[in-house]
């Protein structure tokens, strides 16, 4: 009963985000918005999900991309190892369902590919071949602003996997605290973002702690970050405790259109 009502859940947010899509390319197209494209550039020395059986656990490099208007974006990302394969591929749909001056809300939908390099024995040989699964997710982010730089928000992400070998079903709700500005000198400062998180993994579920400090300097796109993720309690098998630290370069671009 309660696989088949977040089914249900889940297909509801999916057709939403549709109906949001073709509402705003009308709406938006009538009033000539800002577009923008953007994105960022990241290395790291370990790639880490916050699902356990997502991670890495090697250097990777990470593509982001975020191209659309003022309500509606198309964030696709790319993650691969350093030595080239592929960890995992997901296309992002969000749209900002309200936007005032103290609280947002978005929702967001995914097709996603997750792989996996496996290895065998053929004739005393150690061969290596890819696995994919194939995911669609959705999720819903309402955030409230507190003051100008500090910002608490609830994340909700459920996915789908439909392939069998897998586990179906994944719930991933978090608490989250973004402090975004926190002053070291006139030219750098730092940004925090510390939550507690729960996650459902077909039978299995647990609870962790998770954050991440960026040390940034204004006007200049690239940041240092670094990301912790300690269990607090958990059935799902995976390491107790994961860090990284990432080298980002980020850019962005607005346009209008001609009149």
């Amino acid at each position: 009963m309660f696989k088949k009502v977040l089914k249900n859940a889940f297909l509801i947010l999916v057709f939403l985000c549709i109906s949001l899509f073709a509402f705003s390319q009308t709406s938006e197209s009538t009033q000539n918005p800002v577009k923008h494209f953007g994105g960022a550039v990241t290395v790291t020395n370990n790639g880490i999900s916050f699902i356990p059986s997502f991670n890495l656990g090697k250097p990777a490099a990470i593509f982001d991309l975020s191209m659309g208007g003022k309500k509606l974006t198309f964030e696709p990302q790319f993650r691969f190892a350093l030595e080239g394969k592929p960890w995992s591929i997901l296309f992002w749909w969000r749209y900002k369902l309200l936007t005032t001056e103290k609280f947002k809300v978005s929702v967001g939908a995914h097709p996603a590919l997750s792989f996996r390099t496996n290895t065998f024995l053929a004739d005393d040989i150690s061969k290596e071949y890819i696995t994919v699964n194939r995911y669609l997710a959705g999720e819903f982010a309402p955030n409230y602003s507190i003051t100008k730089n500090i910002s608490v928000g609830i994340y909700y992400l459920y996915s789908y996997c439909m392939d069998v070998h897998a586990a179906r079903n994944t719930n991933f709700i978090s608490g989250r605290l973004n402090f975004s500005d926190i002053k070291l000198s006139k030219q750098y400062f730092l940004r925090f973002n510390p939550q507690v998180y729960y996650l459902k993994m077909g039978d299995l579920d647990g609870s962790y702690f998770s954050s991440s400090l960026t040390l940034a300097r204004r006007n200049f796109p690239i940041t240092v970050s670094s990301i912790i993720n300690k269990v607090i309690k958990t059935e799902i098998p995976g390491k107790d405790f994961l860090w990284n630290v990432s080298l980002i370069y980020t850019f962005n671009n607005k346009y209008t259109k001609a009149q």
